[in-house]
């Protein structure tokens, strides 16, 4: 066993899950807009949104590099301002991991909210519901497969970032240094023994959130039948 393992999974674990909740807030708003807003620059919107499906992470990742630094307008105003520096720190690599996943949460969710039929949030608006109350209380419920399935997309694609970690954040044990990074790390040593450590414990996890998604999807199906 590698002498970082624990400390190197319990990061990269942490990322994923930090990455899945912020992406699930900030998904399902942005969602909702793309299912039922009509607007001249939904296009653009929902193209901005599917960008990370189509470039290279290592793009994503030199970007954000650029805009994280003091030679940016963006960066010296973190930098100065709100005393944030994002190179090579966590919260760059969380910052990084929310724009490379933000597709993987934000078009099942869409999808869901397509597909959840009007008349129930008409209804609920006729009851003299919020639209507040309307999503918490109707839409969401009514969609939960859709939420699981960005739930668990969003933490398994996060597992195996690459590029985009490599690039903001560099390769800081305890810091920056996810498993995906140290299997690279190892496999470029010959150490393969302690790269197969790290391959095999994200092979085995994505392989059981896998299963889990399509057991409880499966369920929830049986659930409406009856």
């Amino acid at each position: 066993m590698p002498p970082d393992y624990w400390q190197t999974l319990r990061l990269t674990l942490g990322l994923a899950a930090c990455t899945t909740v912020l992406l699930l807030a900030l998904g399902v708003p942005l969602a909702y807009g793309l299912a039922h807003g009509r607007y001249r620059l939904k296009p653009l919107v929902e193209a901005v949104v599917s960008l990370p499906l189509v470039l290279p992470p290592t793009v994503i990742g030199f970007y954000l590099l650029l805009a994280f630094s003091d030679g940016t307008a963006l960066g010296r105003f973190l930098i100065n301002t709100l005393g944030l520096s994002l190179n090579f720190t966590f919260a760059g690599i969380l910052v990084g991991s929310l724009v490379y996943s933000l597709p993987f949460m934000v078009q099942p969710l869409q999808a869901g909210f397509q597909q959840v039929p009007r008349s129930l949030s008409e209804a609920a608006y006729t009851l003299g519901k919020s639209r507040l109350t309307t999503l918490w209380r109707v839409l969401l419920p009514n969609m939960r497969p859709a939420l699981l399935s960005g739930a668990v997309l969003t933490f398994a694609h996060t597992l195996g970032e690459f590029g985009v970690v490599l690039m903001i954040g560099g390769n800081l044990p305890g810091r920056t240094r996810v498993a995906s990074i140290a299997i690279y790390d190892e496999q470029q040593a010959l150490h393969y023994a302690q790269a197969n450590a790290y391959a095999l414990t994200l092979l085995v996890v994505a392989f059981a959130i896998l299963v889990t998604l399509f057991y409880l999807t499966k369920k929830d199906a049986g659930r409406r039948l009856l």
